[in-house]
């Protein structure tokens, strides 16, 4: 028997490609697993310090220009957005100004910004994706400008004839609307750092004062300022924050009316007015400050002009963004107006009696933009603020003796000789009966 020369063939191990594909997938799977884990490492610790937030987009979509800067940026959210270029230079001759101010150093604001970096992005809710030397640059040039211009529009600096903000072509009227948006906003901690290096005047003021100063001016809602003091007495964010803090209620105007409510519906001007309500404007320190008693509802005075749709949407975006329920007064004030306007009839009801000084002119266009507000404002039932007034409201007004009552004194005593025709009509009909009773009584006689 001769042997075989060839080479005996490998046996091919049958578990060999399934044991190449468990490792592919094992593979894949480590793969994943550390570049999932690697993402989560990378995530920055979430700040309390945030307050500064992109409008919700129920919000926006109603109004998208009430929320977006027309002229200037202020801070990284709109920082380069088309339309607000011309203003770059301005802003870097602000900072020039307040740079050569005594006591000011480059090196010095620029450290103070790099040391509160990470507390400056943390106020911010979306991630600012600026290096770190883009981002403290936006900050120093936004935050001199603010300072300087805060300066000037207190009148504590006689502006140059060159300043083509406050001379030629007069751009401060339609910069004071942007420095009020929600997304237009600097952390009012590095606008005081920033001031307190220079060295100005004893007879100039804080910029807590300049703020406030600032904010009184340029917005027509009352703000008070009693027993507020400075800044450091209570925390104040920004702009939009101060705005609102300026017209908080009371605590004890808190305990007096905010409560849960099963129906978040009262009637609107016009039919309460139907029902015999009456309207008075109320002499209040705060905006929210309604009361309903004995058949009088008393409204604080609202001054309607160009600028109150986009202070008060930007408030209200701040609130449902940062607050919680029992503390979103702008939102509630807002649902409640939504209810009480419907027409421009329930408009010059609160003209009328002194509630709303309506600067736009028209009645239809104040009921229009009072509607608008209402539109994706999200309140609580449990943590209504006007729920005493609400139960009250409807209380009176579902008694029928309430509006019988207001019925007959609209149609026949809404004037003095209304009221004495009808007197003189029931004494005609009196003297008429008595007149018909004493005939019947002499026919009778005979």
């Amino acid at each position: 028997m001769g042997g075989s020369n060839e080479a005996p063939h490998d046996i091919e191990n049958p578990c060999t490609p399934l044991l190449t594909s468990m490792s592919k997938e094992l593979h894949g799977l480590l793969s994943l697993s550390a570049s999932i884990s690697q993402e989560l490492d990378d995530l920055l610790p979430l700040s309390n310090s945030c307050c500064i937030y992109r409008v919700p987009e129920e919000l926006r979509r109603v109004n998208e220009k009430a929320y977006t800067p027309q002229v200037v940026s202020i801070g990284p959210l709109h920082h380069g957005r088309e339309g607000l270029e011309d203003m770059e230079e301005h802003k870097k001759r602000y900072l020039q100004y307040f740079l050569d101010r005594p006591g000011v150093s480059l090196e010095v604001c620029v450290k103070k910004i790099k040391d509160k970096e990470v507390e400056l992005r943390g106020c911010y809710a979306h991630t600012i994706g600026l290096c770190s030397d883009e981002f403290v640059r936006i900050i120093l040039v936004d935050a001199a400008f603010i300072i300087e211009l805060l300066l000037r529009y207190g009148g504590y600096i006689v502006h140059d004839s060159n300043d083509r903000i406050f001379n030629k072509p007069w751009l401060i009227n339609i910069i004071c609307p942007d420095m009020l948006l929600l997304e237009n906003q600097l952390p009012f901690f590095i606008l005081e750092d920033l001031f307190a290096t220079a060295e100005v005047p004893a007879t100039v003021p804080s910029v807590f004062d300049l703020s406030y100063t600032y904010c009184k001016v340029s917005t027509s809602l009352y703000v008070k300022r009693d027993g507020l003091g400075s800044s450091s007495s209570f925390k104040v964010e920004h702009f939009v924050d101060l705005v609102r803090t300026l017209n908080l209620p009371t605590d004890q105007e808190e305990n007096e009316n905010r409560g849960s409510v099963e129906s978040l519906a009262v009637p609107s001007m016009t039919k309460l007015h139907q029902a015999g309500v009456k309207f008075k404007a109320r002499s209040s320190k705060n905006l929210f400050d309604m009361c309903f008693q004995e058949g009088i509802l008393e409204i604080p005075n609202l001054n309607i002009s160009d600028s109150t749709e986009l202070v008060l949407r930007n408030l209200v975006a701040f609130e449902q963004c940062h607050c919680t329920p029992n503390t979103r007064y702008f939102n509630d004030y807002i649902f409640l107006m939504d209810y009480l306007v419907n027409t421009p009839n329930d408009v010059e009801l609160l003209v009328k009696n002194g509630i709303v000084e309506n600067m736009l002119g028209d009645n239809n266009e104040v009921s229009t933009l009072i509607n608008s507000l209402g539109k994706g404002v999200l309140v609580f039932r449990d943590e209504f603020y006007y729920a005493t007034l609400m139960k009250d409201l409807n209380k009176y007004y579902e008694k029928p003796w309430n509006k019988w009552k207001a019925d007959l004194k609209q149609k026949y005593f809404y004037s003095p000789w209304t009221t004495i025709s009808v007197f003189a009509a029931t004494l005609i009909i009196m003297l008429t009966f008595i007149q018909t009773v004493c005939s019947f009584s002499q026919c009778a006689q005979r």
